[in-house]
């Protein structure tokens, strides 16, 4: 039989086939588009002519489009809908990738062409979006390490393969904790909490065979630990939620984060950088560890003063209820619903059933369409899994894009919520329409509803999304979010705004039983408690954010637990509030190097997103055309194409600071 991964799709808009694809033919293909690639770049370096942007910066741009293909449709089903074969192909061909990689970055006489053209590059009269491509492809192999030597490039080949192999086990092992440990409870386990919840562990429970299950999802067990009045099943849940990643065994998480950090280091230091931090954040708009350091330390003193006065009030409310001890982590989110309820007379469980999730993907729509003329139509094709959607995405008729949503938790796919690309925006070679996928992990439901927070993810990534359907650049190696990491959550969290938008709710949130819009009584409650808790949120990011880069700025701990510890101390961690992320189970860092010494990058883009949605505060209308036109071409339609802090400064006149993201927090004096 033929290999539908390597043969010229039909399928509408190119989609991939998806029911023609099967787990034993992704090896294959795997084998066959390396090998294809490698043949392509022999060809480029056996070209006599001398080398030109053309021949050889384009010429590398026209090899591995097989390699591209299969490795896009791979890795989006590998983390959304997983099983043991694709995993077993995971931790096969993830070290082969890398070498394969390897192969091309260290391949002298391809780096000797891309450094005569680099060397010339004043002289050849180039567009600036080529220069653009010029320094970063010559800059991604002198980071790769192409310009080393002997046994410096060998060494830097097996450290590369063996972080691959690294982070593949890290993500693994992560999942199959997060996916084997359930709680069962009783019928009399499940009093005082609300439907939405019950439903949600009863469906999980389905799921397995069995009868209501609190899980490791985040969407079963944070309204859990929100709403059960029982403090043993709270605490039972949440140390099996903050010991995933480290339970001993196969599945422990911790030996792999030191050797991950110790190979970073090495990899750095073979750069001729003195730590990892340094080599990273080079390219990055901090540019340097103190940077990040001095933003996040600017914001943790008002989170933390603010959480230690949340403290002392939850504290009280768990003496009320007869409880001697310390306030614990997984009273938390219980004694802030509780105030929260009280203070702001806001209940979650009359809140929820307004924000069903069908209409919040409506809504992020129908901001889409009134910033950007953008619209969407349901698409009726075979994807990957029956719980995923799409749409045809178009502008003045014209097709922009296709749009996939893959919002229901599962235990086949990986925790969080993510965006990416099967296929993203170009126009050289040929032009390409870009294939954007949404993942989130939402609680089933009939109909499925969502948190206010949920909803906030959904906007979020959809952000995302837009960046890369917005793309509008020549080449795919500067497209969408092919841009900074500390500047690429910017057009994400940027959207999140637009649900805060008072007409937008007003439209789409709309009860699920009766189809009436929220009251406006309800609507300014959940509004003016938007940043309720918001020294708890802003202390477990910093800390996490704060415990990465330690881990990077100098030397690599020789045991991370304990440099976790030594951080935490250090800042005076308040005593009931964990890291957003504990090292065994912090993806962003040790899956992949994406989020490494970067977690801070979040934070970084919101000093920017909150000045952005100023601008069209100030102009006093959400949806201004003119406002959303600059955005679009400075921001979503840019790419990579120029430095962040020059696209930024091109939108809005100046780069901020970080008065505005205290302000949108709550935490100015």
């Amino acid at each position: 039989m033929s290999n539908a991964l390597l043969q010229d799709w039909t399928t509408p808009f190119g989609l991939p086939p998806f029911q023609e694809i099967s787990d034993e033919d992704f090896g294959p293909a795997f084998d066959a588009a390396m090998a294809e690639d490698l043949a392509e770049v022999e060809a480029l370096v056996a070209n006599p002519d001398a080398p030109s942007f053309a021949n050889t910066i384009e010429g590398l741009m026209r090899t591995g489009a097989a390699l591209d293909k299969v490795a896009s449709v791979f890795f989006n089903i590998a983390g959304a809908d997983s099983n043991e074969a694709r995993e077993a192909l995971m931790r096969e061909y993830s070290p082969k990738l890398s070498a394969h990689s390897s192969a091309i970055y260290s391949n002298k006489a391809l780096f000797d062409r891309i450094r005569s053209v680099w060397d010339q590059r004043e002289s050849l009269d180039l567009s600036e979006e080529q220069a653009r491509v010029l320094m970063l492809l010559h800059r991604n192999f002198v980071r790769a390490g192409a310009g080393l030597e002997g046994e410096a490039s060998e060494r830097m080949t097996e450290v590369k393969n063996r972080l691959a192999v690294l982070g593949t086990s890290f993500t693994q092992n992560l999942l199959a904790d997060e996916r084997d440990w359930v709680m069962e409870v009783t019928e009399a386990d499940l009093e005082g909490l609300p439907d939405f919840v019950i439903s949600a562990m009863r469906a999980a429970g389905e799921e397995r065979g069995l009868g209501p299950v609190v899980t490791l999802s985040r969407s079963v067990i944070v309204p859990f630990l929100q709403f059960s009045p029982k403090r043993d099943l709270r605490r039972k849940a949440y140390q099996a939620w903050g010991l995933r990643g480290a339970n001993g065994g196969e599945t422990d998480n911790r030996e792999i984060a030191n050797e991950t950090l110790a190979l970073r280091e090495e990899r750095a230091n073979l750069l001729g950088y003195d730590d990892f931090s340094g080599f990273k954040l080079e390219t990055e708009m901090a540019g340097t560890p103190e940077r990040v350091r001095e933003l996040l330390m600017a914001v943790w003193e008002p989170a933390k003063a603010q959480a230690d006065a949340d403290a002392k009030i939850l504290e009280d409310m768990l003496r009320a209820d007869g409880f001697e001890g310390p306030l614990e982590a997984w009273d938390w989110r219980y004694y802030a619903e509780k105030r929260r309820k009280a203070e702001h007379d806001l209940d979650e469980a009359e809140v929820k059933p307004y924000f069903q999730l069908d209409r919040m993907i409506e809504a992020s729509f129908d901001c889409a369409n009134r910033l950007f003329g953008l619209e969407f139509s349901p698409l009726d094709v075979a994807l990957y899994h029956d719980d995923a959607r799409a749409w045809e995405v178009t502008r003045n008729g014209e097709h922009v894009a296709i749009f996939i949503g893959d919002y229901f938790a599962r235990g086949s796919k990986r925790s969080g919520a993510w965006c990416s690309a099967i296929r993203a925006q170009r126009k050289f070679p040929d032009v390409q329409i870009p294939i954007v996928v949404n993942v989130c992990n939402f609680a089933k439901g009939d109909p499925a509803l969502l948190s206010y927070d949920d909803a906030r993810t959904l906007f979020h990534e959809f952000g995302h999304a837009l960046h890369q359907m917005l793309s509008d650049v020549t080449y795919e190696m500067i497209s969408g979010t092919s841009v900074a990491r500390d500047f690429v959550e910017l057009p994400s969290q940027l959207y999140e705004h637009w649900l805060d938008v008072p007409e937008v709710l007003e439209k789409f949130a709309l009860h699920a039983e009766t189809g009436e819009a929220m009251p406006k009584e309800l609507l300014d409650k959940v509004l003016g408690a938007a940043n309720f808790d918001m020294g708890f949120q802003t202390v477990e990011y910093v800390a996490s954010a704060l415990v990465d880069l330690a881990f990077h700025d100098g030397p690599a701990p020789a045991d991370v637990m304990q440099k976790q510890a030594e951080v935490l101390e250090q800042i005076g961690m308040p005593r009931a509030i964990s890291m957003r992320h504990a090292t065994p189970h912090f993806a962003h860092v040790f899956a992949g190097d994406g989020y490494s010494s970067g977690y801070y990058s979040y934070m970084w883009s919101e000093v920017m997103d909150a000045d952005a949605f100023a601008a069209f505060e100030e102009v006093g209308d959400p949806f201004n055309v003119d406002m959303a036109q600059k955005l679009e071409r400075f921001i979503l339609s840019a790419g990579g194409s120029q430095e962040a802090e020059k696209l930024y400064t091109a939108f809005r006149g100046r780069m901020p600071g970080v008065e505005a993201l205290l302000k949108g927090r709550g935490l100015a004096a």
